[in-house]
């Protein structure tokens, strides 16, 4: 099967610098949580729920100075073509929950709430490629919503090589068969909250790989701050119409 055709396209049909079809939606549990959102990028679908800042259960989970943010990761056994049980214990689970805490405690404005837990949920429904940008993506969106104070957007996507050819916005299959390069942009700058790569990628074309990353994910970017506009002014003309 061919990656990358001669005349530039990819199986989807989509040119080396065109992200996938990216559909977010906000406020999607107002009964159940205290921020929400819903993402689609490309096949990959995820559903995040944020609870607080609340009061820790325990103690000894409370931090005088700022607040804790604490992450749970569900991946559905249909998510994938291949059903299979997935424990919390899988190190690849752990290891995304650790990163998107990490990107997080430093995204948020942690020192506002201190001796609070910020518990974000996260369900995996649909895998296909970008999994960790379409989480950190659903983060955002979700904490926006309810109402945690946030230095900016944490905007997330994947960019890969492919021979010589940089690659924005990789499926699951793309990500199979070449190095996997995963980045979330703070906002409209070019400083990174989230740097994961998967694979060695040549020193000499890693900057190529990164300057498209971070072209996409402005782009991503723009897309979420349209749909946090759209919500507001639905909000506010309900208030203003009672």
């Amino acid at each position: 099967m061919e990656l990358y055709s001669p005349e530039g396209l990819r199986l989807d049909g989509r040119r080396w610098n065109e992200i996938r079809n990216f559909e977010c939606r906000i406020n999607t549990h107002p009964n159940s949580s205290d921020g929400s959102s819903y993402i689609e990028q490309g096949n990959t679908k995820v559903i995040c729920m944020v609870q607080g800042p609340m009061e820790p259960t325990l103690r000894s989970q409370a931090n005088a100075n700022k607040a804790t943010i604490e992450v749970n990761l569900a991946v559905a056994n249909f998510s994938t073509l291949e059903r299979k049980k997935r424990s919390k214990s899988e190190k690849r689970m752990v290891e995304m929950k650790t990163t998107l805490e990490r990107t997080f405690e430093q995204s948020v404005m942690c020192n506002l709430y201190p001796r609070t837990v910020i518990q974000i949920d996260l369900h995996v429904l649909s895998q296909d490629g970008g999994l960790l940008a379409g989480l950190t993506n659903a983060i955002t969106l979700a904490l926006i919503d309810a109402g945690v104070a946030m230095y900016d957007y944490v905007a997330a996507i994947t960019a890969g090589l492919h021979d010589q050819s940089p690659l924005l916005d990789l499926n699951g299959l793309e990500e199979l068969d070449m190095s996997t390069l995963t980045i979330g942009v703070i906002g409209k700058s070019e400083k990174l909250s989230l740097l994961m790569l998967e694979d060695k990628i040549p020193l000499d074309r890693l900057e190529s790989v990164l300057a498209i990353a971070i072209a996409g994910s402005h782009k991503i970017r723009d897309l979420m701050d349209n749909e946090v506009r759209r919500h507001g002014n639905i909000r506010s003309s309900k208030l203003v119409n009672n």
